[in-house]
């Protein structure tokens, strides 16, 4: 199995050694493709020609860091479920009032494996999956369609593929952002899924809820977030968590 890095650059002026850089820090023994064509074209004829020589198993890397722009929004990679660890982190650095087990788990996207064996280690009478979301608020996309969007607040949703999750918890979302001031919205479409899929089978069954930010391009080396959701997510978790200790 081979590893390979991509790098492109749109035009003459600009270099594309840092790119190369980036990656060989990474991935010191990758082999390294390099294309300088328009950003205005569909054609890249270097990614073709990998393209066609890839092999099951090989692996293509980009160099993509964490980037600020626009109004508050970020860029990176892995986002999902970088952000979600982001907001766990916060939590457990803050003082909470309560006794909490926080789980970072691995293997989501291949059957949320790691989800299933804390479930049943930790057994918890609640779960709150802090996960993010596909959000794709872009043109030529309306209605339901849109799932959610940036700058909108937390996500909570009613269900999605994997999940119908806890009326109740759901409820319990919408009332207290309205009590703390907290902008959240809906998943308008039964789409997806995390690891709340096995959470809320394991041990016995367990009342679960899923709290996401709303992320542009999921899966892809350029995921797009708004900061201000991760702080709606982060409150709202807090505030739902405190609820249910005191319940």
């Amino acid at each position: 199995m081979s590893v390979y890095g991509y790098c492109r650059i749109s035009t003459a002026k600009q270099s594309i050694d840092r790119q190369v850089r980036n990656i060989r820090a990474e991935y010191p023994t990758v082999h390294i493709v390099q294309e300088a064509y328009t950003g205005t074209s569909i054609l890249r004829p270097e990614w073709s020609k990998l393209y066609r020589i890839l092999k099951e198993g090989d692996t293509v890397v980009f160099d993509s860091g964490i980037r600020k722009f626009g109004d508050g929004f970020v860029q990176g990679r892995a986002l999902d479920d970088r952000m979600g660890c982001a907001v766990m982190i916060e939590m457990i650095k803050s003082e909470l009032e309560y006794d909490a087990d926080f789980s970072f788990s691995v293997q989501e996207e291949i059957g949320t494996r790691g989800a299933k064996a804390s479930a049943f280690s930790i057994r918890p009478d609640y779960a709150i999956v802090l996960e993010t979301t596909t959000a794709a608020d872009i043109p030529g996309v309306d209605g339901e369609k849109r799932v959610c969007a940036l700058g909108e607040g937390a996500v909570v949703g009613f269900m999605d593929r994997g999940t119908i999750y806890d009326h109740d918890l759901y409820e319990l979302a919408f009332k207290k952002a309205e009590e703390n001031g907290i902008k959240i919205q809906t998943k308008t479409m039964v789409a997806g899924g995390n690891d709340a899929k096995a959470i809320h089978v394991s041990a016995g069954g367990v009342k679960t809820l899923a709290i996401s930010l709303p992320c542009r391009y999921l899966h892809s080396p350029s995921c797009v977030i708004k900061m201000s959701d991760g702080d709606d997510v982060l409150r709202l978790a807090k505030v739902i968590l405190g609820e249910l200790a005191n319940a």
